[in-house]
């Protein structure tokens, strides 16, 4: 048996600062033996840099996954032809740099296949169908690839939810994110698939969404355009943690995990 963590969109600093604490005290409470970060919304609350991608390595994480703004950085653009462990969504038209899709062997000597999907309810109408993409995706699945779980980022509850649904059995876990709330929906579909609508995220949680709540009020109350800065603050960090047979590729429990950090910690 393997311990999987998935860990919601990390936001900003304070979401970083509570990434590196859970982490650590994670593995002194469970024996983690893979993770996985959504971490698209890492660098000041929009994109990621590859300073802050080495940075994740570094802390022991498997595969980096995004979403809607992983362009927000265009170091982006460059740095993901170099880094295979962080991903954009598999379903992204022709000619998007970087993969959806990756295997990495764990410190357990067992292979993780991760697919990044996004939604189009809501989202990118553009973007390529997620679940004939997930289809195409797992077609070329590896026969050493003993887990795959799917990053399904996207807005639409139902459509996460379906791909649970669609998935269920042929993969290891399903993963919600992008709304950085944490849903209590947690469950093992039949046929050993972990699914969560949304792991939540790791940020500041005296916010909206992570970001200043004024600045969000005044955005909705007056209709006009606005920036609205990411904030710090009691970081918290959410996720799901997995228990999967890593001989047959079945998740057999899941438990959602919220760590508390004040915000004097370093």
């Amino acid at each position: 048996m393997a311990q999987i963590f998935f860990a919601g969109d990390v936001m900003g600093a304070a979401g970083r600062r509570a990434l590196r604490l859970a982490l650590a005290r994670l593995r002194q409470d469970e024996p983690v033996d893979a993770v996985v970060v959504n971490g698209e919304n890492a660098a000041g609350g929009a994109g990621i840099t590859a300073t802050i991608a080495q940075e994740f390595c570094a802390w022991g994480v498997d595969v980096i996954t995004t979403g809607n703004h992983i362009w927000d950085r265009r170091e982006a653009l460059t740095f993901i032809e170099a880094e295979p462990r962080l991903l954009r969504p598999y379903n992204a038209p022709p000619g998007t740099p970087g993969a959806g899709w990756v295997v990495v062997e764990t410190r357990a000597g067992w292979r993780l296949g991760v697919l990044n999907l996004m939604g189009r309810l809501f989202m990118h109408p553009t973007y390529d169908c997620p679940f004939r993409a997930a289809d195409a995706a797992l077609a070329q699945k590896p026969a050493e690839c003993d887990v795959v779980v799917v990053d399904m980022h996207a807005e639409a509850t139902s459509e996460k939810m379906a791909m649970g649904w669609y998935l269920a059995g042929r993969v290891s876990g399903v993963m919600g994110s992008h709304t950085h709330v944490p849903t209590a929906d947690e469950r093992v579909l039949p046929g050993g698939t972990a699914y969560q609508s949304d792991a939540g995220m790791c940020g500041c949680y005296d916010s909206v969404i992570g970001v200043d709540k004024d600045a969000s009020i005044r955005r909705f109350i007056t209709a006009l355009p606005g920036h609205a800065e990411t904030v710090d603050g009691v970081a918290s960090c959410c996720g799901l943690l997995m228990t999967v047979d890593t001989d047959n590729g079945r998740c057999s429990a899941v438990r959602r995990v919220r760590y508390d950090f004040p915000q004097a910690l370093p």
